[in-house]
């Protein structure tokens, strides 16, 4: 099913959109807070021209109350609207979250590109924007005009004085972007340069003090953190600079319109008033150019968050509804399978063909490189095949959704994966409500119940990412129980003898039997032949194709020349030379 199409930031907008009725109410609210924003000039103008040559307090305390109930319902909008747009940015974020986390995960599967956490740091910067100040400063821009508009009524000149000025501020502002724009860009560019290098160093933390590479990588970090710095402090001091000149400026505009309404009302062209009024009024209109300056970075990366999250977000379509399938057997179908990665000359996976039944399994060996690893990642729908076909019980993985189509997976990687909870949230695959026996039971299955016992809160015992509590053996087994866990009716291991001991070999070969007893087909990747005593056939792997396909006995005869003898670890030369004719195996 192809996922439905549309065009560039469509998500994003859509999301956007269904707030228009809170937006349309923060305009509403920003068009009543910006007429109020004239009572102060108002009330100085009515104070000197109207109370102070008549010397009447009755009219003074009116005006004053007037003020004060205009003022408080000023300071409830302006509350109001603030909280309105903190809302609007939440409910973008809860809207996509889910959506961005999927992003993440899938281009982290893709292993393509080097967004890493960047769609999460963008959505949190398109929420910051628009839960602060930047749209305020946009909804009060139209407003500029009218106080403009209004000084001008005071007198023509108050008005031309006003009007250059807030031209000045905003050539300033321009040239602040435009002297700072290039530096910031290098310097997001050498940050995430130098995050990237720390998390290499964090993971790869063993091999930096073993292999005494921290001086080296330290010196690496250095330089690129002081690169950042650089063009951090040419962006600071470009933007100081011009900010510099903008307060001087402001100020030198703020005299000269006291100078020039005392000019005027000496000339009695205007009153005393019109000169307070005039200048607090100008002030005003002044103010969201100079908060429109102030948040231009913020507005610049709302615009390059939005854009960079439109583009993620149409990398990774959203998984479209589908119909429930019947529960499968477990019959797995592999026809004419071929996969490309992209920039690979020739495919990595060709003409590769199998069924698996329930109850049956099928141990995959080759030399290294062969496809082994990339064959099991297609046969769990972690990669698409470029051509052919994989089915489970006659449906390709794109037929189920993947939350749908892991449960009934068992799947044990070669990198195992320990996640930040605790044993049993891990063992679970982190169930909402899982069903405590069967956590034991795979627990058991994998031979690490007892281990798990003696932890000290047992099952409730927290793990870290690393799973820095256990060997590695001891993670590879409770990976282990976690693909047992919920009886799947697949089961593909990876390696899965990679770090066991003989107690764990035991172990595996027999949750492989009690997966094969209760119907699951079994695929196993292996190298040691500990892991495939229960299967009943062999394919062997060589350049990505399949170079021979039969019973275990006759194909291990071959390779090592009895049926379990040493490890059959095959070079490229020896699998090509068995010449078994590949079928399907009944």
């Amino acid at each position: 099913m192809q996922p439905t199409t549309q065009k560039s930031g469509g998500e994003i907008v859509a999301v956007i959109k269904a707030s228009r009725g809170v937006f349309i109410s923060t305009w509403f609210f920003s068009c009543i807070v910006n007429i109020l924003m004239l009572t102060g000039s108002l009330f100085m103008l009515q104070v000197y021209d109207r109370v102070i040559p008549s010397s009447s307090v009755p009219t003074l305390v009116a005006l004053s109350l007037i003020v004060l109930v205009l003022y408080a319902y000023y300071g409830l909008l302006e509350y109001v609207r603030t909280r309105l747009l903190v809302r609007i940015g939440r409910r973008i974020e809860e809207s996509l979250g889910g959506r961005v986390f999927d992003v993440v995960a899938g281009l982290a599967l893709r292993k393509t590109g080097n967004a890493g956490g960047q769609p999460v740091q963008d959505l949190a910067t398109i929420r910051q924007f628009l839960g602060g100040q930047g749209p305020l400063a946009f909804l009060d821009m139209p407003w500029v005009p009218i106080y403009l508009f209004v000084v001008f009524l005071l007198h023509w000149i108050l008005g031309v004085v006003s009007v250059i000025s807030a031209l000045i501020i905003f050539v300033l502002a321009l040239l602040t972007e435009r002297s700072t724009r290039g530096p910031m860009a290098s310097a997001n560019l050498a940050s995430n340069r130098a995050t990237v290098m720390t998390d290499e160093a964090r993971r790869n933390a063993e091999a930096l003090h073993s292999l005494g590479m921290k001086g080296a990588m330290r010196k690496r970090w250095l330089a690129t953190q002081n690169e950042a710095l650089d063009f951090q402090t040419r962006a600071n001091d470009a933007g100081a600079t011009y900010s510099s000149m903008s307060r001087v400026f402001r100020m030198i505009v703020q005299s000269s319109m006291l100078a020039a309404g005392a000019y005027l009302a000496i000339k009695h062209e205007i009153s005393g008033g019109s000169i307070i009024a005039s200048s607090i009024i100008m002030g005003r209109a002044l103010a969201p150019v100079e908060q429109a300056v102030g948040n231009w970075q913020q507005f610049l990366g709302f615009r390059k968050a939005m854009d960079r999250l439109s583009k993620v977000l149409d990398a990774v379509p959203a998984e479209p509804e589908r119909m429930a399938l019947p529960h499968p057997v477990g019959l797995l179908e592999v026809e004419n399978l071929a996969l490309l990665m992209p920039g690979a000359d020739k495919p990595i996976l060709q003409g590769v063909s199998f069924a698996v039944k329930p109850g049956q399994g099928l141990g995959i060996i080759g030399p290294t490189g062969a496809g082994k690893s990339t064959l099991a990642r297609v046969i769990v729908g972690l990669l698409p095949p470029a051509r052919g076909s994989v089915r489970l019980d006659g449906a390709t993985p794109d037929q189920r959704s993947t939350d749908e189509l892991g449960k009934m997976i068992g799947y044990l990687p070669q990198d195992v994966q320990i996640f930040d909870g605790t044993v049993a949230q891990n063992i679970s695959r982190f169930s909402e409500s899982p069903d405590a026996e069967k956590i034991v039971e795979a627990a058991k299955l994998a031979n690490i119940h007892d281990f798990i016992m003696r932890l000290p809160q047992g099952y409730d015992t927290p793990l870290a990412e690393s799973g820095n509590r256990l060997s590695a053996g001891q993670k590879q087994r409770v990976a282990l129980a976690r693909a047992l866990f919920g009886d799947p009716v697949l089961f593909v291991m990876d390696e899965p003898n990679s770090n066991l001991d003989a107690d764990g070999e035991l172990a595996l070969d027999s949750a492989i039997r009690a997966s094969l007893s209760r119907g699951a087909a079994v695929v196993v990747v292996a190298h040691r032949p500990s892991a495939l005593h229960a299967m009943k056939d062999l394919l062997v792997l060589a350049n990505g194709q399949v170079a021979a396909y039969g019973s275990r006995d006759d194909i291990l005869k071959k390779v090592a020349g009895k049926p379990l003898g040493p490890a059959p670890t095959l070079s490229t030369q020896t699998a090509s030379s068995i010449q078994l004719v590949p079928q399907t195996r009944n």
